[in-house]
């Protein structure tokens, strides 16, 4: 037995009691009784489509790539445009397992992780923007992490939603159709989008609460051991305190100001309604 199915089993069964189920609306599901938890799983694998490339931040994948891995009935695939490994902003290399051209169609998870200027860059790259398009068409929940939401907006895939990004570039999504929300997860309809990095991880708990159930979602929660203790709470602007938030809106002052010439060039790209 491998260590991702070993977990999917004691996951399944180590929240006490059975709580009420997430409204499911994936089609044609079934509940498994098991233990005291109940399990919601699709008949057919549920597919996961998370896109990466040059730049991405690598922890705005894995954490969320990590809880997928370990529910039920799932597919996970990375996905680029080519089959060549990618180097995220920090230097880990990630190697793709499926191209554009070979992803599974249709996908019931369509997935964006957010990075630095590599993300900007991404965000007129017609491929990129015509690949998540065709996806989004048809799928289950269209969804991202940081910065990974203004690339959605950038097709045009969060024109009327309610959405978040990174704290330092939320306010780049009104140029994209969007509704800027000061949440770590915003679910609007199929649109759910998580603010930067870590958040990557309540947001991936909640989609698979979705697709499995929470009783799921509370047994990974407990499997990843997932009790954050943030050191020097200052992960926000409201609680850095002036002196470290100022220091932090200059670091993104340049990455903003790409992001909005990028977000008006895209929407400018948008096909007249």
């Amino acid at each position: 037995m491998t260590r991702r199915n070993m977990t999917q089993v004691v996951a399944a069964g180590i929240a006490a009691g059975a709580a009420e189920l997430l409204a499911q609306t994936a089609p044609k599901t079934q509940t498994h009784d098991m233990g005291p938890l109940k399990v919601t799983m699709s008949e057919k694998p549920v597919e996961i489509a998370m896109l990466i490339y040059s730049g991405m931040t690598a922890l705005d994948l894995i954490g969320p790539q990590q809880v997928f891995g370990y529910l039920m009935g799932t597919k996970v695939h990375l996905v680029a445009k080519t089959q060549e490994p990618v180097v995220s902003d920090t230097g880990v290399t990630i190697v793709p397992s499926k191209t554009f051209d070979s992803c599974p169609d249709p996908v019931d998870v369509l997935f964006v992780p957010g990075g630095g200027m590599g993300t900007i860059k991404l965000m007129t790259d017609a491929a990129v923007l015509d690949f998540l398009q065709k996806k989004a068409a048809t799928a289950q929940y269209v969804t991202s992490v940081c910065t990974g939401s203004l690339v959605l907006g950038a097709a045009g895939l969060l024109r009327g939603y309610k959405a978040t990004s990174h704290w330092a570039v939320r306010e780049v999504l009104p140029l994209l159709g969007a509704e800027p929300v000061n949440v770590r997860v915003v679910e609007d309809r199929n649109r759910i989008t998580a603010a930067g990095v870590t958040a990557g991880i309540d947001f991936a708990l909640r989609v698979g609460a979705r697709l499995n159930g929470e009783d799921m979602g509370r047994g990974v929660e407990l499997m990843i051991e997932y009790d954050p203790h943030p050191p020097f709470e200052s992960g926000t602007p409201e609680k850095a305190g002036p002196r470290v938030g100022s220091a932090g809106k200059m670091f993104y002052a340049p990455l903003v100001a790409a992001a909005r010439t990028s977000a008006a060039a895209a929407a400018k790209a948008w096909p007249k309604a």
